[in-house]
């Protein structure tokens, strides 16, 4: 099986949070021993803020499993879909949300997701399986 890591539980491991840390570091090594795990280039652009150089991205990425897949041209749709329901239900954000790209990647897909933030994902994306702290 394939799991999606959202931001939230790599920035756990990389700025070494106190409360999320090692829960997160116990989830991603769980599923590292039978799944594949990926992030998508969303994903992976809200992990580069953290960094000076790609090289030095791609180093942290590579030790820790996760490869970067392509977000599927339906996914990318749905996500304009969901953004559109977002803001008739009274949503501010004038742009597409991370989440929504994310969310829908996983939908698609069918791909479980590993994430410590899951409120915008039970809204828009109901039949996504969430793999959080409250699962």
């Amino acid at each position: 099986m394939v799991v999606l890591v959202d931001t939230n539980v790599l920035l756990d491991l990389l700025t070494d949070d106190p409360r999320w840390g090692d829960w997160s570091q116990r989830q991603l090594d769980a599923a590292s021993l039978t799944d594949r795990l990926i992030i998508n280039p969303v994903i992976y652009a809200e992990l580069s803020v953290g960094f000076t150089h790609i090289e030095d991205l791609d180093a942290v990425l590579a030790t820790t499993d996760v490869a970067l897949d392509p977000i599927p041209r339906p996914a990318l749709f749905l996500a304009g879909k969901v953004f559109r329901a977002y803001r008739k239900r009274g949503g501010v954000k004038t742009g597409v949300l991370p989440d929504f790209f994310v969310g829908a990647h996983a939908a698609v897909l069918d791909l479980p997701l590993l994430t410590r933030d899951a409120t915008r994902y039970l809204r828009y994306f109901p039949s996504v399986r969430l793999a959080t702290p409250r699962a």
